[in-house]
């Protein structure tokens, strides 16, 4: 049986994103895994019930060369979603690091407020009050 589905994302500096992802979304490290030179070879960061999972590039391994960051690849091509009871505060708190907003703070057509925003190496994170899991 599906427990749960935890995104794994890459990043050239996963050290300065830990730190950014921690203050200015709430991700706590749960575990820190340090590579050579100041890579990350794995980390796990926890939001509530969230978890994200992610390295420095360049790790070896079977499927690690197919890993872009978003400049790379030329876009995007993931986003995440992450339910939160007050996404107003987060905006806020983006804004505040200078995160590109790519969604203004705004009521959401199907309930709820949502914002959408990338991160300093361009993963766009989308924060919101509606839960797709309620009924």
């Amino acid at each position: 049986m599906l427990k749960t589905i935890v995104p794994a994302l890459r990043y050239r500096d996963a050290g300065a994103a830990v730190a950014w992802l921690g203050s200015v979304f709430g991700f706590e490290t749960r575990l820190l895994v340090p590579g050579q030179d100041g890579a990350i070879e794995h980390a796990r960061l926890t939001r509530g019930d969230t978890m994200i999972m992610l390295a420095s590039l360049g790790r070896k391994g079977a499927i690690e060369a197919l890993f872009q960051v978003p400049a790379e690849a030329g876009g995007i091509t993931q986003s995440l979603y992450v339910h939160t009871e007050d996404p107003d505060a987060l905006y806020q708190s983006a804004k505040s690091a200078g995160a590109d907003i790519l969604e203004d703070i705004h009521d959401f057509e199907f309930g709820g407020r949502m914002f959408t925003c990338r991160d300093p190496e361009g993963h766009v994170w989308t924060f919101g009050s509606n839960d797709p899991w309620a009924t």
